[in-house]
């Protein structure tokens, strides 16, 4: 009785399959998650740079220090000016609400 080994056993091909629905179920989550930080780390970019475009134009002198809010790819991102208490410096604040999609942000600078 010769076997014949041109193809493979039923048993390794469950095997590998099963292996390889281990490593995915190990593997998405962490996957999600590095989605979510990225998301998380563009948000905060994006209000970095409006803060600083904010700070700019005021010191320019071009700027107005009203509230006002921008909608970037779906994404609003509120512009807030507030005195603060040290010799009566302007302070500038992105804020970015906790929605289903991303977290809350919030980047703050002072006008010096």
């Amino acid at each position: 009785m010769l076997r014949n080994n041109k193809g493979y056993f039923l048993l390794e091909l469950l095997l590998s399959l099963s292996t390889m629905l281990m490593l995915s179920l190990f593997l998405l989550p962490l996957f999600m998650e590095l989605r979510d930080q990225s998301k998380k780390v563009q948000i905060e970019k994006t209000a970095q740079r409006l803060m600083y475009e904010e700070l700019k134009a005021k010191i320019i002198g071009n700027g107005t220090m009203s509230d006002s809010s921008i909608i970037l790819n779906t994404i609003e991102y509120k512009i807030n000016w507030s005195n603060t208490d040290v010799s009566s410096q302007k302070e500038v604040c992105v804020k970015v609400e906790k929605n289903s999609i991303h977290p809350e942000t919030n980047v703050c600078g002072v006008l010096e």
